[in-house]
């Protein structure tokens, strides 16, 4: 059976956790691990089947057969390395770090010097089985267009950055226009799904990205635009927030969930 570690015990770590311990993803869960031990202490006893350890990362990864990232874009770099030189498969959650050319180029490297596998979940978007099949002819341009309650960008580093009060919007405002290499540092709680269109499609210079903050909405709204030499598609998802981070979409949860079921099944289904 597939032996899990899990790194990050907020919103989408727990619901894997929960996952696994309900059955609906058939593999062990070995280990957690969370900066804040108290969490992870507190996440150890929500479980029925599940008897997980609090693991430092070295010590994990010599323990499991793959590591889940769902802490943030700073770990990524501390703990994936680690992971794909101790042999382990790795997957991402916090794919904004993936911005980072060298990090990208490193992990990519690590994995096949060492037989691993990088796996990275849809997210809160549809669509990304097109768009693969698109990037084997020509994409001339990918947007995506993200829009929030306020409430959903509290924190995010390009608000804080230029003092927006968001308590103060009260009609949709553009926040930010620019390449998904910009997005993703300006807003790492926000757009991991631009950086997982920007892996999947024409990378993070040439992804185009608008963050709207809506205070007519209570759902996160992401819509995409590729168009190449296949011809055109749109898509649109409106997702519900997670009830405990309304900066996460609860659909983000379910996509790293439906990933390990396929990790962990014999029966592939789709790309």
């Amino acid at each position: 059976m597939l032996r899990i570690g899990v790194i990050g015990c907020g919103t989408i770590g727990k619901g894997i956790c929960k996952a696994i311990d309900d059955g609906a993803v058939k593999a062990e869960l070995v280990a957690v691990y969370d900066r804040n031990t108290c969490d992870a202490e507190k996440l150890k006893g929500q479980f029925n089947r599940c008897k997980p350890e609090f693991m430092e990362i070295a010590e994990m990864v010599q323990n499991i057969d793959l590591l889940v990232e769902c802490a943030s874009q700073e770990a990524v770099y501390d703990v994936v390395p680690l992971a794909l030189i101790s042999k382990c498969d790795v997957m991402i959650l916090s794919v904004g770090a993936l911005a980072d050319e060298e990090l990208r180029r490193r992990i990519e490297d690590l994995a096949t010097e060492n037989s691993c596998k990088v796996y990275i979940p849809s997210g809160a978007i549809v669509g990304l089985d097109g768009l693969k099949s698109a990037s084997i002819g020509e994409i001339y341009s990918a947007t995506i267009t993200t829009r929030k309650p306020p409430r959903g960008l509290v924190g995010a580093p390009f608000v804080i950055r230029n003092n927006i009060d968001l308590d103060r919007i009260n009609a949709p405002t553009v926040l930010f226009e620019g390449p998904a290499s910009e997005a993703v540092k300006a807003f790492p709680a926000n757009v991991n799904v631009a950086a997982t269109l920007s892996v999947a499609g024409i990378g993070f210079e040439k992804t185009e990205v608008r963050v709207i903050a809506d205070p007519t909405i209570t759902r996160n709204i992401h819509e995409i635009t590729v168009v190449g030499s296949f011809g055109e598609f749109a898509t649109k998802v409106e997702n519900v927030p997670s009830p405990s981070n309304p900066k996460s979409s609860y659909l983000a949860q379910l996509s790293a969930i439906a990933t390990l079921k396929k990790i962990s099944s014999p029966f592939q289904i789709g790309t």
